[in-house]
């Protein structure tokens, strides 16, 4: 199994989800890497803290070069995800979507059209939580894809 690596496009990734992978890391004897253009916590240490220069995009930049087809990636940037699919590395983000063929398209397009209502101001950005609910829509999958991926050694 070591065969597999975690990363987490750390800026915004929820402590919950951070504290779920580390945990699942230490139980099947994983590396997780959190990527950051600054440190990142964690209510436990069993993890890699890569800083990555304060330019934008640098963090996905760092992840997208050192993945590889047998990892996966944990990040909430639709358009860095679709990069990782072309690639063919497994992506899922912190609200339990899994990234693939089949919809990043839809995915990216959908996020193409909110953005363009909010910068005509019809729709208003807001920070909605992240609560229980979230999270285990997020471990659920998480599961599901790291013991494919497990299985596919």
């Amino acid at each position: 199994m070591s065969d597999i690596k975690l990363w987490i496009d750390a800026d915004s990734c929820p402590l919950l989800v951070r504290n779920h992978v580390v945990k699942t890391a230490a139980t099947t004897n994983l590396t997780v890497n959190f990527v950051a253009n600054k440190n990142i916590s964690c209510d436990f240490n069993n993890f890699n803290m890569i800083i990555t220069e304060q330019t934008k995009d640098s963090a996905d930049n760092y992840i997208f070069e050192n993945a590889g087809q047998k990892d996966l990636v944990i990040t909430k940037d639709i358009i860095f995800a679709s990069r990782l699919v072309e690639k063919q590395i497994a992506v899922i983000n912190d609200r339990g979507i899994e990234f693939t063929t089949e919809n990043i398209k839809e995915l990216l397009s959908e996020r193409e059209y909110n953005y363009n209502l909010s910068q005509i101001g019809l729709v208003k950005h807001f920070h909605e939580g992240y609560d229980n609910k979230k999270f285990k829509k997020f471990a659920d999958c998480f599961d599901k894809v790291l013991n494919r991926l497990i299985r596919n050694i």
